[in-house]
C-alpha cells in the first residue's frame, strides 16, 4: 500500500471510532468552498492525462486520494465527527454495491469471446452498435460494453482512423442503450429500488430512447462511411468463421441478473448498523452473490478465452481508484445539495420548481443530465428523485413526465464525458491499452456535445417526449 493511503487508513482508524454517535452532516452550514477538493479531482482526472500521461498513469492513485482526504479533512475540521458517518454511508451503502457489480459485470463479460474474422465496414460496424444498443438494456451496460469492445477494436485495428468507432460505441453502449431497463443503467436500478416499476423505463422511455438511437446509428453510418473511403478499404483479413466462446459466462450473467432482481424483492428485515449506515442482509448477501460469481466465472474459463480477448483488471483498477475518490469528495457537494433551500445550491431548487410549485421537466432534464456527466449519474438520479418528492406511486403517476425527465438526463447524458458512467472509463481505457489514440478528457467533452447536444434539444421540443408535457 503506498504511503498515502496508509496515512488515510490511519486518519481513518484514529478518528472513525470518535465519530460513533455522530449526527448527519449539516450541509446547510456548508459553504461552496467546501466543493473545491471535488472540482479539483475533476479538473485532475481531466488534465493529467493530458498534460503529463506517464506521470498520470503512474500516479493517479495517489492523486485522487490527496484530493479525497482533503475534501474529508476539511469537512471534517469544520463539521466535527459527522462526516465520518457519511463517509462510512458513502462507501459501504453506495459505492461498495457499485464496484462490486462493475467488477462481476467486468469479469464475467470478459470471459466471453468473440472470435474469427469481422471485416470493419460501415455496415458491420453499426451492426455491432446497434445489437450492443439492444443488449444494453438486458445485461447492462457495463456487461454489453465489455462483451463487443473488443471484438470491435480488432476488427477496425488496421483502419488508420479509428477512435470515432470507439466514441460512438460508449455513447450507444455504455450509455444510451441501457434506458430501458433497471437492469441496463445504475440510475434506472436505483429508481427500482425505491419502488418504480420494473418495466416502466419500458413503456415510458422507449420512445424517447428511439427518438436518440436512430439519428446516432444514422450519424455514425455517415462519418464511418466517408472514413472507410477517405482511409482506404480495410484488409481482408481471412475467412475464419465468426464463434462465440466463453458461453458459461452468458448463465452466470443470467445469475447476477437474478441475484439483482431477488435483492429487490426479499425483504427479510434483518440489518447491520454501521455509524449510522443500515446495511440490509438481502444486499449484503447480493454483493457477496456477484463475488462467488465473478470468481466462479474466473475458474470456469479457460485462460486462453481472457488472454484472446486481452483482459487484464488495469480498466477495473482505474475505474475502483478513481470512483472511489469521487465518491468520497463528493460527500460535502451531496450534502449542500440535500440541504436544499437552506444549501448553498439552494438556487437549484429553484431551478426545477415553478412559483406556483409545478415541477418545470425541461429543467429537471438538463440539470440531472449536465450533474450526471461530472457527478456520476446514480446518485445525481436518486437526488433528482428526492427533490421531485420522492414518491414512486405519484412520480409514476401525475409527476411522470418529471420521472421520465430524471431518468433520461441521468442515463443520456452519462455519455458527456469520460466519467458521466463507469463503462466509459473501462472502454476508454482497454482501447488505449489497444493503441487507440482517443481523445482527451475535453475532446472527447467536444465529441460528445456536438454529437447529442442538438438530439437533447430535439427531445426538448418534440410533441411526442414528456419533457413538456402537462400532467
Amino acid at each position: 500500500m503506498n504511503r498515502p493511503a496508509v496515512a488515510l487508513t490511519t486518519m481513518l482508524f484514529v478518528i472513525l471510532p470518535q465519530a460513533a454517535c455522530a449526527a448527519t452532516l449539516n450541509g446547510g452550514a456548508l459553504t461552496w468552498p467546501f466543493a473545491l477538493p471535488f472540482g479539483g479531482l475533476l479538473l485532475s482526472i481531466a488534465l493529467g492525462p493530458l498534460l503529463f500521461p506517464g506521470g498520470w498513469h503512474h500516479h493517479y492513485g495517489k492523486i485522487a486520494i490527496a484530493w479525497s482526504a482533503l475534501a474529508l479533512g476539511a469537512t471534517a475540521w469544520f463539521a466535527g465527527g459527522a462526516v465520518w458517518s457519511a463517509f462510512v454511508h458513502a462507501m459501504l451503502a453506495e459505492y461498495l454495491s457499485f464496484i462490486v457489480l462493475l467488477f462481476a459485470l467486468y469479469t464475467v463479460a470478459g470471459g466471453i469471446l468473440v472470435s474469427g474474422d469481422i471485416r470493419a465496414t460501415p455496415w458491420t460496424n453499426v451492426g455491432i452498435l446497434a445489437l450492443g444498443t439492444v443488449m444494453a438494456s438486458v445485461v447492462g451496460t457495463t456487461g454489453a460494453a465489455m462483451i463487443l469492445i473488443r471484438p470491435l477494436i480488432r476488427a477496425n485495428s488496421a483502419r488508420p482512423r479509428n477512435a470515432h468507432v470507439v466514441v460512438f460505441f460508449i455513447i450507444l453502449v455504455a450509455n444510451v442503450g441501457g434506458a430501458l431497463s433497471p437492469l441496463g443503467d445504475p440510475p434506472l436500478f436505483v429508481g427500482f429500488l425505491r419502488g418504480v416499476a420494473f418495466f416502466w423505463p419500458t413503456t415510458h422511455l422507449a420512445i424517447q430512447t428511439g427518438i436518440v438511437v436512430v439519428p446516432l446509428l444514422a450519424m455514425f453510418v455517415a462519418l464511418d462511411a466517408w472514413r472507410f473511403r477517405t482511409d482506404g478499404m480495410a484488409p481482408a483479413s481471412g475467412s475464419a468463421p465468426i464463434k462465440v466462446q466463453g458461453l458459461v459466462n452468458g448463465l452466470l450473467i443470467a445469475a447476477i441478473i437474478a441475484a439483482m432482481l431477488l435483492s429487490a424483492n426479499w425483504r427479510p428485515g434483518f440489518a447491520f448498523d454501521v455509524l449510522g449506515t443500515r446495511l440490509e442482509i438481502q444486499n449484503l448477501a447480493r454483493d457477496a452473490a456477484l463475488i462467488a460469481l465473478a470468481l466462479l466465472s474466473l475458474w470456469l474459463t479457460p485462460d486462453e478465452h481472457r488472454q484472446a480477448n486481452g483482459f487484464t483488471f488495469e480498466p477495473m483498477l482505474e475505474v475502483a481508484k478513481l470512483f472511489a475518490a469521487i465518491f468520497t469528495a463528493i460527500i460535502p457537494v451531496v450534502a449542500m445539495l440535500d440541504a436544499g433551500s437552506q444549501g448553498s445550491f439552494a438556487w437549484l431548487l429553484s431551478a426545477v420548481t415553478a412559483p406556483g410549485g409545478a415541477p418545470r421537466e425541461v429543467a429537471y432534464f438538463w440539470l440531472t443530465g449536465v450533474m450526471s456527466a461530472f457527478l456520476d449519474n446514480a446518485p445525481t438520479y436518486l437526488l433528482f428523485f428526492e427533490l421531485a418528492g420522492g414518491d414512486p406511486g405519484q412520480l409514476m403517476g401525475e409527476l411522470s413526465g418529471t420521472l421520465a425527465a430524471i431518468s433520461m438526463g441521468a442515463v443520456y447524458m452519462g455519455a458527456l464525458t469520460y466519467i458521466g458512467n463507469a463503462p466509459n472509463f473501462m472502454v476508454a481505457a482497454i482501447a488505449k491499452e489497444r493503441g487507440i489514440r482517443m481523445p482527451g478528457f475535453f475532446g472527447y467533452v467536444l465529441w460528445a456535445a456536438t454529437i447529442l447536444v442538438p438530439l437533447f434539444v430535439l427531445l426538448t421540443i418534440l410533441p411526442v417526449a414528456p419533457i413538456l408535457s402537462a400532467h
